[in-house]
């Protein structure tokens, strides 16, 4: 007896969900051939598939911005399903977890909702049994292995073409410009700010630029080194002249200092001081780690004024004892007559006020200890300076990590307002620390409910109000309420948003353009 096939689809078919995964446009398995291989395999096992679940172009090394892996396993844990069964490609594609355990805990989620997880193209059955729970294990193994060979390939070969003086991406630089080069080294000219190479045996190398520029960059090293001028001294001249940064901004102390102790400028390729391997923490590497090559570029300014420079920051990070630091001081109250943290910051001979602040306690006891005592409590005032100056750092190293993950970002100077990868805004705001009468600290938020950010970048600052503490980044659409009252521990609902440090939000900022790690 034979069944009509309508009556067939009802009584034999079983509704089941497709999971498809592939990390770039050039992967040999595009989410459409592990769709037609998912589609076989749901017909010869009986299979209708009801609901599919995407994440093109993105790395399987973890779940964050893995849209589709995040909704499926939500749904499940919802009971929001009409299937019992997940068809997936491989193991791979489920995937590339560099610890075994965290694909299987997503594949347990499943199984714990009642939903079974099946792999198409694997020579096993996933049905439980002790050989299929040692197989998927070292298959999960496998493929983090994977994607750890290909990243250390990939290291190699990228500290090769750094090595034989290739740009490894990022801006040129005030006074530089990207050339881009052909496979045998001829000059095709010069890429244009957002320009990239087309050709993929093509190379980029850094060249001088216009010659006004170059004469900026020799003047604001003769400045420091010849005039003793600060950071600060020689970013407020150049804003002051109207000259702008190679990326149109204003100059800030951070950013000349860069420009001061690049060695680009005198020629020599650098590369690895900073690494985000296998999607892990953003770390700042020792010094021995990094990839160097002297002499890769034409250098635009001289070996030894570079070097006249560099040791100026060597003399300023110089640990200085505590009777130094008090004699440096004595000598400033005797030049100046008084004291304040300006005058600090702004003696190159002293540390910053900062650092007195964290010795001694305190800027008042500094004080205090050569002899000096203030006709007023300036504090309020110096930590109200200290943080519009650190405002205005944060906002230009965030801009720097989400150009240097791939990202595009427009900020508008007078709401302060961020607008990455035309997606979604995020506002920066400083949390400065108090401290109540019996002695805990607070500190308080009032969120931007005019320009109504998608998320708030708060950066809570130390005690000392010198240096950020942590980082909580705030979805609009989960606070109710324009003020918020932060303490040291404030519960999960709070304390969910924060984090150590900027890398969660960069990873959300994140776009590649070449082949990424599958």
């Amino acid at each position: 007896m034979s069944w009509p096939d309508d009556k067939y689809e009802r009584k034999v078919r079983r509704d089941a969900a497709q999971y498809v995964r592939m990390s770039t446009e050039h992967q040999r398995y595009s989410t459409e051939n592990q769709a037609d291989a998912i589609a076989r395999y749901a017909e010869e096992r009986g299979y209708k598939i009801i609901k599919t679940y995407t994440d093109a172009g993105k790395s399987g090394l973890r779940i964050e911005g893995r849209d589709g892996l995040t909704q499926l396993l939500d749904d499940i844990q919802i009971r929001k399903t009409e299937f019992n069964t997940v068809l997936v490609y491989d193991i791979s594609r489920w995937g590339r977890f560099q610890d075994a355990d965290e694909s299987a805990y997503y594949e347990y989620i499943c199984k714990r909702a009642g939903i079974a997880v099946e792999y198409c193209a694997e020579q096993f059955e996933n049905d439980g049994s002790p050989v299929s729970t040692i197989v998927k294990g070292v298959k999960r193994a496998m493929a983090g292995e994977y994607s750890r060979e290909l990243s250390q390939k990939v290291f190699a070969g990228q500290s090769r073409l750094i090595e034989m003086g290739y740009r490894q991406g990022g801006p040129p630089g005030f006074g530089l410009r990207r050339m881009l080069i052909d496979e045998v080294g001829n000059q095709k000219g010069v890429l244009a700010r957002g320009e990239h190479k087309s050709i993929q045996t093509d190379r980029v190398t850094l060249v001088p630029g216009p010659e006004n520029e170059i004469a900026i960059v020799n003047q604001i090293f003769h400045s420091f080194v010849d005039d003793q001028q600060s950071e600060a001294m020689i970013a407020a001249d150049l804003n002051k002249k109207g000259i702008k940064t190679d990326l149109d901004r204003d100059w800030t102390p951070p950013v000349v200092r860069q420009l001061l102790s690049n060695e680009k400028y005198i020629g020599n390729n650098i590369w690895n001081r900073h690494s985000f391997k296998l999607k892990k923490r953003h770390v700042q590497n020792e010094p021995n780690s990094w990839v160097r090559s002297e002499g890769a570029f034409e250098a635009i300014v001289d070996a030894a004024l570079f070097a006249a420079a560099k040791a100026i920051f060597d003399a300023k990070a110089h640990r200085f004892s505590d009777d130094e630091m008090l004699d440096g001081l004595r000598n400033a109250l005797e030049t100046h007559g008084f004291l304040s943290g300006i005058v600090i910051n702004e003696t190159s001979s002293l540390p910053s006020s900062g650092q007195y602040q964290s010795r001694f306690g305190s800027l008042l006891r500094a004080y205090k200890l050569v002899g000096f005592i203030p006709d007023r409590d300036y504090r309020y005032i110096e930590i109200n300076k200290r943080l519009r100056k650190a405002h205005t750092e944060i906002v230009e190293s965030t801009l720097g990590g989400i150009e240097q993950v791939g990202g595009q970002v427009q900020h508008d100077a007078k709401t302060g307002l961020l607008t990455i990868n035309h997606e979604f805004s995020a506002s920066v705001v400083i949390a400065r620390c108090t401290q109540t009468g019996a002695g805990a600290y607070r500190w308080n938020i009032r969120l931007d409910t005019g320009l109504l950010p998608d998320i708030t970048v708060v950066v809570r600052m130390d005690q000392a109000n010198e240096t950020p503490l942590d980082y909580y980044l705030l979805p609009t659409a989960d606070m109710t309420l324009p003020k918020l009252r932060f303490s040291e521990s404030n519960g999960l609902s709070l304390d969910a948003y924060r984090f150590d440090d900027l890398a969660h939000f960069f990873a959300l900022c994140e776009r590649t353009s070449i082949l990424e790690v599958a």
